[in-house]
């Protein structure tokens, strides 16, 4: 017979620990093993609205002035093709022209006109091309829609009006500046020295064109054909804005601006008999094309506008009238 294993030894019962020791066992803090390094603090989400303190914008706020706006519509203006589309044919057609005139009269002994006078053919259908772009700049954003993003950036509307009048300016006065420039140095160093008649000395268009017998400009023929008819086709495309902003529709804004420049001269044309004599004289002294040609000295009808300044102060009241009504409409109407 096998021995029976032995009985598992038994495990004498846990005494109780007197009272004051369980005391002093809960008041002693529990020993809390080492930790490693501590992970960084996790971000945590921000809280845009709170019931209490309003809503937080992540993005900066900027107090926008004038200059934000002119930024808008400078990119605005040169990002689109119709720009330089348009830019492009004003120089092509002002330096081309004139430099075909130039060209052909080169051989004449006597031109018969004043010296920079020539550069008025091109400039004449240069600014059709500043008065196209001048109703595009604001009925493009009227025909795509794009209007109602612009005033909703810049909730100023008369703020909108006058920064696209500012950079619209600015840019058609620059470009027309440059090929007027550069026409007048052609027309210069190709029919300059030439031999005026004895018989045109009593010209009153060539005051001021005679020295010596030759054919000359003075400064205030150069200050005409150059600054003073690159302000003049501004200013007209400017009003072309304006009626853009007034009509709101491309084609018809085009159209009454080829009215207003076109129309006076050509009914003048037409108006025959001696009763109606001071009218076609009016119609032709207060046409826009009298008073670009009166810059280059060479006006339709003879008169105390023959210099075209005075014809440049008139167009300046006329486009600030519409300007003033654009800008009325613009704040009132719902877009």
């Amino acid at each position: 017979m096998s021995t029976p294993p032995p009985p598992p030894p038994q495990h004498a019962p846990q005494q109780p620990a007197p009272f004051g020791q369980q005391q002093l066992a809960a008041a002693m803090p529990t020993q809390v093993p080492p930790q490693g390094p501590q992970a960084p603090p996790q971000p945590q989400p921000q809280r845009y609205w709170d019931g209490n303190a309003g809503y937080s914008s992540p993005i900066p706020v900027v107090t926008t002035h004038l200059g934000h706006a002119i930024a808008s519509e400078w990119t605005k203006i040169r990002s689109v093709r119709s720009t330089v589309w348009t830019l492009a044919l004003t120089v092509v057609f002002t330096v081309g022209i004139g430099l075909v005139f130039a060209s052909s009269l080169s051989s004449e002994e006597y031109v018969g006109m004043p010296l920079l006078a020539g550069g008025f053919f091109g400039l004449m259908f240069g600014q059709l091309c500043v008065i196209t772009l001048g109703v595009l700049v604001i009925t493009s954003e009227y025909g795509t829609g794009m209007i109602r993003t612009t005033l909703t950036a810049c909730p100023k509307r008369s703020r909108v009006l006058v920064a696209k009048s500012l950079v619209f300016f600015a840019l058609a006065f620059t470009v027309t500046l440059v090929s007027t420039g550069l026409t007048a140095l052609i027309h210069s160093s190709m029919l300059s020295d030439q031999e005026v008649p004895s018989y045109d000395y009593d010209d009153p268009f060539m005051e001021g064109s005679i020295e010596n017998g030759e054919l000359v400009a003075t400064s205030g023929h150069w200050v005409g054909a150059t600054v003073g008819a690159s302000l003049y086709v501004a200013t007209l495309g400017l009003l072309a804005l304006a009626v853009g902003a007034l009509l709101r529709h491309s084609a018809g804004a085009i159209t009454t601006m080829l009215g207003i420049v076109l129309v006076p001269l050509i009914a003048a044309l037409f108006m025959f008999g001696e009763g109606l004599a001071d009218a076609r004289e009016k119609l032709i002294e207060y046409s826009p094309l009298n008073g670009l040609a009166s810059l280059f000295r060479i006006p339709m009808v003879s008169g105390e506008t023959a210099t075209g300044w005075p014809m440049l102060g008139l167009l300046a009241a006329v486009t600030l009238a519409a300007m003033i009504g654009a800008m009325a409409r613009l704040t009132t109407s719902d877009v």
